[in-house]
């Protein structure tokens, strides 16, 4: 059985061995860090399957550590916070988190969501060595076999909901989705009306494959309904 590495950043240090002691239990190797200037050096110095990052943590802040993950790698990290509006959800979403959850958690809630990112994150590591599997649309050209996209053959890095949810548009370039539908398809959860986590997603994959993301071409918006895929043209 696999051992995945866990990148702990919680300042709270009985929260922080409190996670550490279930997820250990778990057979995940856990590593803490209790400030972000720590996180920083962690993250580099090691390879992760997940990080796991409070927000409001001392001498680099939460923010400022998702910023220095993203630049380099698409790690799956999923925000703890006692910071629950949805501007900081958002915003937290918006910088490339993957998943929220609120303070006080459940370590059971904590536990599913990290199985679930690790899951999806990890599935494209297993790729069948075969013939490629092209889907296309306009300049892009996304290869399932490897699951990697390129634009105008120049490689894009997606995370794995942004790759998922860009996926689904292009196996079905006819069809108009709703958020509620993509929420359940792309990230296999009940849907309770929480719009934030899709044009989240939504926007930042505009960010990355159109040319102009306040007027797409590829990720169209059908007012009153969803989302549908358009040909770039």
């Amino acid at each position: 059985m696999t051992q995945h590495s866990i990148l702990l950043v919680e300042d709270d240090e009985e929260i922080s061995e409190m996670l550490k002691n279930y997820l250990t239990a778990e057979n995940y190797h856990v590593v803490c860090a209790f400030d972000g200037q720590e996180a920083c050096i962690q993250f580099d110095a090691h390879p992760f399957s997940l990080v796991l990052l409070d927000l409001m943590i001392p001498k680099i802040s939460g923010m400022d550590v998702m910023q220095h993950i993203r630049k380099n790698s698409v790690v799956p990290v999923i925000i703890l916070s006692a910071k629950d509006t949805e501007a900081d959800k958002t915003l937290g979403l918006g910088l490339g988190a993957d998943d929220y959850i609120t303070k006080p958690f459940s370590v059971l809630e904590v536990l599913a969501r990290i199985k679930a990112n690790i899951r999806r994150a990890t599935q494209y590591d297993h790729a069948k060595e075969e013939e490629p599997q092209l889907l296309s649309a306009g300049e892009l050209t996304m290869n399932l076999s490897d699951h990697t996209l390129t634009k105008k053959g120049i490689p894009i890095d997606l995370t794995a909901k942004e790759y998922e949810l860009l996926k689904l548009l292009m196996q079905n370039p006819k069809r108009i989705y709703t958020k509620e539908q993509l929420y359940h398809l792309v990230w296999k959860e009940a849907y309770f009306g929480d719009d934030n986590a899709v044009n989240v997603q939504v926007s930042r994959l505009r960010t990355k494959v159109e040319e102009d993301s306040r007027n797409p071409r590829y990720i169209l918006t059908v007012w009153g309904i969803g989302y549908k895929l358009g040909e770039g043209l």
